[in-house]
């Protein structure tokens, strides 16, 4: 067993279904999104959460398959995608993006 080693699990629910309680900074949202290969994308991509506060409390990347050099991003940001300032963000994002899939959100210590 290693202590750094851990297992995330995530509770799906159907819109409009009762949600847990917390406020906005109470919250985890995870995304995924790839970008246009151009000179500061990512750079681009991420002033969409620098300029609101918004921390990200992780980032990856991935290669796509059958397409060198190109890549899916799966980031995490403190926030709940309900929240307005959060809306904003995700929508600044999307002007970066080819394609952008809001996973969802939920409670931070989830």
């Amino acid at each position: 067993d290693d202590r750094r080693n851990f297992t995330r699990f995530f509770l799906l629910s159907r819109p409009g279904e009762a949600e847990p309680e917390g406020s906005p900074r109470e919250w985890k949202t995870s995304i995924a999104f790839t970008l246009r290969n151009v000179p500061g994308a990512l750079f681009r991509a991420m002033s969409a959460f620098a300029l609101r506060d918004l921390s990200l409390t992780k980032i990856e990347s991935r290669p796509l398959r059958g397409k060198p050099w190109e890549y899916l991003f799966y980031a995490d940001f403190l926030g709940r995608d309900a929240d307005p300032v959060c809306q904003r963000a995700l929508n600044h994002l999307q002007e970066f993006t080819d394609s952008y899939h809001l996973l969802g959100s939920y409670p931070k210590s989830a």
